[in-house]
């Protein structure tokens, strides 16, 4: 059954925090400092609107500066924006939506272009040309890289020293809290904490029309991930208690070859790109003995749901807790040229991959859903944009295509910021007290030592592989939690803090995503579901869109195709 939300969302839920203590004014703001945040800051600020960075850590912090592969791109002879929707299309196991993949390979080449223009140095051949490799479930050479497998790092580099030659204003280590808005329901800015300056809840305000989300990934829903610290979720929870809608969450795509620790092993952990693969390393068991071969065309290059599956597989049937990736081939002067940061990191936990293959294991890795937008990164709140991994654009479908996260990042950021230069929001200035969410109902906060529980039941119930009775029992210990907090449970809500506000969004998140694997019904992509083991088109060749009712449950429905329906902004506009 499709249902639509009429007019404009009026949940308006908060996080119980002060009323903020200051403010400062901006025609936008922009929370997240990674390649989708500060591409939109910079865009918008040379469009001359007065732009204002909202990061939860440092400048440099985030995803951005850990990803090791690169940007997917037609850029290579012989290689085509057509040949690169292909390769789309395919992993995203038939979700995806056609037309941002178009917008996606066709705009991207250029992107790329615009950030070497911006001061980005890529690795280059002897004859001073791009050089290109090759990951998962591309068919050609496509990806540019930097500092062998430094990509992310460069990019933020880049980026980061634009963002301060151009003096965009900048509120570093702040934890953005919650949206405002005006009494017409659009976007009036953000309410935030800044982490070690006053007190332990303070709270303060960016007032503008337009907010662009860009707060990444929410690895750190679950117990082990390749995603840092600051990978809450706090985009997608803000917008969830805004009323904006969220689709795909299910689609969690974990990689395949992440450094395996120990099975105790918790938090973030070191990923070992694959780019490794690209350059030809082997999969194999304790053994030996590789296991890709006959699995897929491609092998090792397989998609990334497709290689996380083999290996999970591989590990039942041995009753071991990893395998392995074998690049003792590769030699020592390729690895310390090509894999330097790999290298380093494997040599830091006491394994030389010269000389012996690397233990590795699947660990949560992106998230293909999000905060639902348009093709202008438009959601379904007036004034709201998300671009980046918090949002979803339609791009990645089922299952992401290796390295067409940065490049989604280029261009849906460029879109939001042309968007807004050309009023494509409201720009009613927020008068003194518009938007102040005392007014709104709070939801309540969790104690920060449940965190570990909603993350270990989140792997437990809801990581790569799946059931209905898994789910059930991750829903139900979820529930628990938020008893909890609701004080109907065994422990009293937690006094607002950082720790407090970011588990209360780890568990938003958690129980929309459990909610939504739940719902599917089949396996489809990085959605694995043990007892549904076939792949459904004809139910399930759709999205699932879910908001948060103003009472906090959740309104899950089921779109008609895999095109998405539009938001409340895809309204013809005014001339």
């Amino acid at each position: 059954m499709t249902r639509t939300t009429e007019g404009p969302a009026t949940t308006g839920i908060r996080l119980e925090a002060p009323a903020p203590g200051w403010s400062i004014d901006a025609d936008v703001v922009v929370v997240g400092s990674g390649v989708a945040g500060l591409t939109a800051a910079l865009r918008c600020t040379a469009a001359g609107l007065a732009t204002v960075v909202v990061t939860k850590a440092r400048l440099d912090d985030g995803s951005t500066r850990w990803a090791q592969g690169g940007v997917a791109a037609a850029l290579g002879e012989g290689d085509t924006p057509e040949q690169h929707l292909d390769d789309t299309l395919v992993a995203g196991a038939g979700v995806c939506d056609a037309t941002a993949v178009r917008t996606l390979v066709t705009e991207g080449p250029d992107a790329v272009r615009r950030l070497i223009a911006t001061g980005a140095h890529f690795d280059t051949d002897d004859s001073g040309a791009i050089s290109l490799t090759r990951e998962g479930g591309h068919h050609r050479r496509r990806i540019v890289h930097a500092g062998g497998d430094a990509t992310g790092a460069e990019i933020s580099r880049a980026l980061v020293e634009a963002v301060r030659e151009q003096a965009v204003r900048t509120i570093e280590n702040a934890l953005v809290l919650d949206l405002l808005r005006d009494e017409d329901g659009r976007t009036a800015g953000i309410t935030l904490h800044v982490m070690g300056e006053g007190q332990h809840d303070g709270v303060g305000a960016v007032r503008a029309p337009a907010v662009v989300l860009a707060t990444g990934g929410m690895g750190q829903v679950f117990s082990a991930t390749t995603n840092p610290a600051v990978a809450t979720g706090d985009g997608v929870a803000l917008a969830l208690r805004a009323g904006a809608e969220i689709s795909d969450l299910e689609f969690v795509q974990f990689h395949p070859t992440v450094l395996f620790l120990g099975a105790d092993s918790e938090g973030q952990q070191p990923l070992v790109s694959e780019a490794v693969r690209g350059e030809g390393a082997h999969l194999v068991d304790a053994f030996g003995t590789r296991f890709m071969l006959g699995q897929h065309e491609l092998a090792e290059l397989a998609p990334r749901d497709i290689v996380a599956k083999a290996i999970t597989r591989q590990m039942l049937a041995h009753g071991a807790t990893h395998m392995y990736l074998d690049a003792r081939h590769f030699g020592a002067a390729m690895w310390e040229q090509r894999f330097p940061t790999i290298l380093a990191a494997c040599r830091a936990h006491g394994i030389d991959p010269v000389t012996e293959p690397i233990p590795i294991s699947p660990a949560a890795h992106h998230a293909s859903g999000g905060v639902r937008t348009d093709l202008h990164g438009r959601t379904t709140v007036p004034g709201l944009y998300a671009c980046g991994e918090v949002a979803c654009t339609g791009v990645h479908g089922a299952n992401r295509l290796a390295s067409n996260s940065l490049l989604e990042g280029l261009v849906f950021a460029e879109r939001i910021a042309a968007d807004i230069a050309a009023g494509g929001h409201t720009r009613v200035a927020a008068a003194d007290g518009a938007g102040a969410p005392q007014t709104a109902p709070t939801c309540p906060l969790l104690a920060p030592e449940a965190r570990i529980q909603i993350q270990r039941t989140m792997t437990d119930g809801a990581g790569v592989l799946r059931s209905a009775d898994s789910l059930a029992e991750a829903a139900a210990r979820l529930e628990a939690i938020r008893a909890d907090a609701d004080g109907t449970g065994e422990r009293k809500a937690a006094v607002p803090g950082v720790e407090a506000w970011e588990t209360t969004n780890v568990l938003l998140v958690a129980r929309v995503l459990v909610a939504a694997a739940a719902a599917r019904e089949e396996t489809r992509g990085c959605h694995w579901r043990e007892d549904r083991p076939d792949r459904d088109d004809a139910d399930w060749r759709r999205h699932l869109v879910v908001r948060v009712t103003p009472d906090r449950t959740l309104d899950l429905r089921r779109t008609d195709s895999t095109d998405f329906p539009p938001t409340v902004a895809d309204a013809p506009r005014e001339p």
